[in-house]
Formats: C-alpha cells, sequence, structure tokens
C-alpha cells in the first residue's frame, strides 16, 4: 500500500490534465494523437494499435507540409536538369501556386511535354497534393521515377501518400528505395516504421522506429511507435524504460499509465501495474477493463478487501453494465476465500442495477446469492426462498434445480431433494449429474438396487470414471448386505 500511496501522491501532485494538452499541442510535432481515444481510456488493446489517425496528425503538422510541398527547387547533382523553357515555365506557374492551385495546375499541364523532366511532374504532384487530389499525385510522382529512377524525393512523397492511403507495402517499398538512394529523414523512417508494424512485422519496425528517435530524439510519436513495437514482441523491459520517459513528460497522459501496466504484468511485477492502474483512476481516467483488472490483480495477491475496492468502483463507473462481469468477479472472490468480499459486491451489484434487471440477470444474481449461501454449510431458509424465486421465472432452470435439492439434501429432507433432482434429470444438460446426486440419496437410504439404476442410466448418458468406480462400490456393497 505505500507503493501505491507514493504513485497516487506523484500523480495528484503534476500538472493538470488540459495543460499537459496544451503543452503537447504547442511543441509536439505530430499533436496529440498518441494511438488511443482521448476521451476515455480504449484499453490496452487500442494503447497498442497502430492507427490512421497518427498519420493524419503527421499530415497536418506545419513542418512536415513545408517539407513536402516546398520542395519544388531542383538540386542539380542528384535530381533531374531542366532546359530553360522549363525553369520559364516553373518560374510562372510559382507565383500562381501561392493564389491558386487550380490555375497554377492549369499553366503547368498546359506547358508540359511527354518527355519534359521528372522536375515538372513531380512539382504538379505537389500542386495537386496540396488540392487533395491524391490519386493524381501518386501518378506524376510515379511518371517523375520512371523518368528518373533516383529521384529520391519522388520515392519520399510516394511513400508518403501510400501511408496515407493505407498501402503499406508501397509505402515500405517506396521508402526502401529512398533510403538506399541515400535519403533518409526523420518523417520517413517513422512513417516506414508505422507501415512495418502496421502488418504487424515488429522487427523491422522497430529498427525504423530506432532510427526516426535518433534524428528526432523528443518526437513523441516515434517513442511511443518504438514503445509499441517493443511491447508486441515481449520486450517488457525496454517498453517499461521507454514508458517511464514518456510518463515522465506527460504524467496526465492514461494511455502511458495503462500500457505500462500492462507491460508490469508481462514482467510479473503485478503490485507494480496496480500502482499504475491507481494512478489512473486518480487521473479520473480509469475503465472498466482497468478496475477489473485492478481488481483481479489484488485478488490473485490475495488482498480480497483491495480487490473489493477495485470491483465496486467499476460498478460505479458504469452501473448499467452488463450483470456478467461483476457476479464473475464475485464468485472469483468467493473461490478465493472472499465469502464476506463476494456477498458485499452481490449486494452492491443489485444496488447498482436496482429495478434495470432482466430477468435474465436476475435469475443470474439468486443464482449466485444461493451459491454463496449454501457454501457456508447447505444455506438457509432464505437460500430455498430465493431458488423457488428462480423457478418461478423460469421452472426449468436447471442449476436452479440442483442448487435447490442440493439444499434440501443438506438439510435432512431427502425425499424433497429427490423430487427436484427428478425435475433435473428431465432436462438433457443435467440429467446425469442429477441421477448421481439422486443415487447417493438413495445410497444413504441404504437403498442399494435403485442406486445402482441411477448410476448406470448416468454411465449410459455421459460416462465418467469416477461414476464408474463408485458404481463399483455400490454393488459391492449391494451384494455384502445381501
Amino acid at each position: 500500500m505505500q507503493h501505491l500511496n507514493t504513485a497516487i501522491s506523484t500523480v495528484i501532485g503534476k500538472t493538470s490534465f488540459l495543460r499537459t494538452l496544451g503543452v503537447i499541442a504547442a511543441t509536439s510535432l505530430a499533436g496529440i494523437a498518441f494511438g488511443a481515444k482521448q476521451d476515455g481510456d480504449a484499453g490496452v488493446a487500442a494503447a497498442t494499435d497502430f492507427t490512421k489517425r497518427e498519420v493524419a496528425e503527421i499530415w497536418r503538422d506545419p513542418t512536415f507540409q513545408k517539407q513536402f510541398v516546398g520542395g519544388y527547387g531542383v538540386n542539380a547533382e542528384i535530381e533531374p536538369r531542366v532546359t530553360k523553357e522549363e525553369v520559364a515555365l516553373l518560374e510562372k506557374v510559382r507565383p500562381l501556386m501561392a493564389d491558386s492551385l487550380p490555375k497554377a495546375e492549369e499553366a503547368m499541364l498546359a506547358g508540359m511535354k511527354p518527355n519534359c523532366s521528372a522536375i515538372l511532374d513531380f512539382t504538379l504532384g505537389g500542386m495537386l497534393f496540396q488540392q487533395d487530389k491524391l490519386v493524381d499525385a501518386l501518378v506524376s510522382y510515379r511518371k517523375a521515377v520512371e523518368k528518373f529512377p533516383t529521384f529520391r524525393r519522388a520515392f519520399r512523397n510516394i511513400g508518403l501518400i501510400s501511408v496515407r492511403n493505407s498501402d503499406f507495402e508501397g509505402a515500405i517499398a517506396a521508402f526502401n528505395k529512398m533510403i538506399e538512394l541515400g535519403g533518409a529523414d526523420p518523417y520517413s523512417y517513422g512513417l516506414l516504421g508505422f507501415s512495418h508494424a502496421s502488418r504487424q512485422d515488429f522487427q523491422p519496425a522497430e529498427s525504423a522506429y530506432r532510427n526516426a528517435l535518433l534524428l528526432q530524439p523528443d518526437n513523441i510519436e516515434w517513442r511511443l511507435g518504438l514503445t509499441r513495437c517493443v511491447f508486441k514482441q515481449g520486450k517488457f523491459d525496454d517498453a517499461a524504460a521507454l514508458l517511464d520517459v514518456l510518463i515522465q513528460k506527460f504524467p496526465d497522459k492514461a494511455d502511458f499509465w495503462l500500457l505500462q501496466a500492462h507491460t508490469y504484468l508481462g514482467m510479473k511485477q503485478p503490485i507494480k501495474a496496480a500502482m499504475n492502474l491507481e494512478a489512473m483512476d486518480v487521473l479520473g481516467k480509469s475503465s472498466l477493463d482497468s478496475l477489473y483488472t485492478l481488481g483481479d490483480i489484488y485478488l490473485t495477491d490475495n488482498l480480497p478487501d483491495l480487490a473489493l475496492g477495485a470491483y465496486t468502483r467499476a460498478l460505479a463507473l458504469d452501473p448499467a453494465q452488463p450483470a456478467a462481469r461483476p457476479m464473475r468477479s464475485a464468485e472469483q472472490l468467493a473461490a478465493r476465500s472472499g465469502m464476506p468480499q463476494a456477498r458485499k459486491l452481490v449486494e452492491a451489484i443489485k444496488l447498482a442495477r436496482k429495478d434495470a434487471v432482466d430477468d435474465a440477470d436476475k435469475r443470474k444474481l439468486l443464482k449466485l446469492e444461493a451459491r454463496l449461501s449454501m457454501a457456508d454449510g447447505g444455506g438457509n431458509e432464505s437460500t430455498a426462498a430465493v431458488l423457488e424465486e428462480i423457478l418461478k421465472l423460469d421452472p426449468l432452470d436447471g442449476e436452479a434445480l440442483m442448487l435447490l435439492a442440493q439444499h434440501y439434501a443438506s438439510h435432512g429432507q431427502p425425499d424433497k431433494a429427490m423430487l427436484y433432482y427428478e425435475r433435473a434429470a428431465g432436462l438433457e444438460q443435467f440429467a446425469a449429474n442429477a441421477k448421481v446426486r439422486h443415487a447417493q440419496l438413495y445410497v444413504g437410504q441404504s437403498r442399494f438396487s435403485e442406486a445402482i439404476q441411477l448410476l448406470r442410466q448416468a454411465q449410459e448418458i455421459k460416462p465418467r470414471e469416477d461414476v464408474a468406480r463408485y458404481l463399483e462400490q455400490v454393488e459391492r456393497i449391494s451384494k455384502a448386505r445381501r
């Protein structure tokens, strides 16, 4: 608990979430898209996904846009040459590009010849891209590299547009060609990493992201992309170290705390994971998944009170959630010697759902109550009343029939128990088990012939080794009594 309190105090003392977002928006080249929903936590899957939104944020980055559309000049040493006529055409359209791209495009197309310099195709591609004509822009860039196969700026832009179009194989081929030609930059490496990661190929993605981060160490996109890649490969130590930096820079970003929590779980350090999940709760960024995971961690560490606290917080977060998950948590508490906590959780479920419980969930809750009651030694009259209520809702509820039979059997009312076992035996799913339980009551009354008959019927329905051994024992006792 000291560790948890330390983590919580650390979070409380940090800057506010809104102020942190402001810092990110002002300083990050890629904005605030980190691959998970900003409004609430979408779980670790979202935190480790590689999404189109990240690409969109990079495209909106002013520095990136300036690099992309501003490279209309000519580097004569490594790029296509232009004739005097083509230079004149470029000088003619350049002023139009600032005021009217459609007019610039029209003038460029009017002055271009089929065998013109690849620079003109490249320039036209930039105009088309700025007008969001991505298909036509890609055609122009491909013409440029056909005419001049070492035109690395054109390969770069082919790669960038391919990423935006989710053509990751095309992007990888273009970026690899650009790098082969000696034209590496952080955006190309970063989007090459993104492309490999989107194809679930995390080893080359990791290498590309490391190169991007080397060239732009303050870029959050590249650091987070690298973190995801090492996480996906099970390199949890590396992921935890990378996330330490991200959390230090952005302490109010819940996605980072969540991803590091799952990293700690991968490292078999559940209490550290719990610290992170508690920090998320302090931030007000908990989700149902994070709170149920927190409860499961505490339960595994034999801390049923803390587990109950996490589960009830999950209930409070969404009182209208399906009852199945909190009921499963109650069953897990009961199974790990947390019977009092399980009962409290059941009461919390009933209070949270109030009247908004359908018949199916109501039956599940009632049966869970009955099982918890019977766990202490067979239950009491209220237990029987609960089970009878379930059977009023559904007379063919085999589980309720079995539980009610067990209740009467444990309270010295074998005749009533047999009646309910007979009803359960009429249901295919419960027939074999009901007959075995019924037979056990007959054995208790020394009615061996009737017990043997039921056990044989149970074996015909569902053969089991333990029942076969029990049948042999009953047959031997029956013969000895004759």
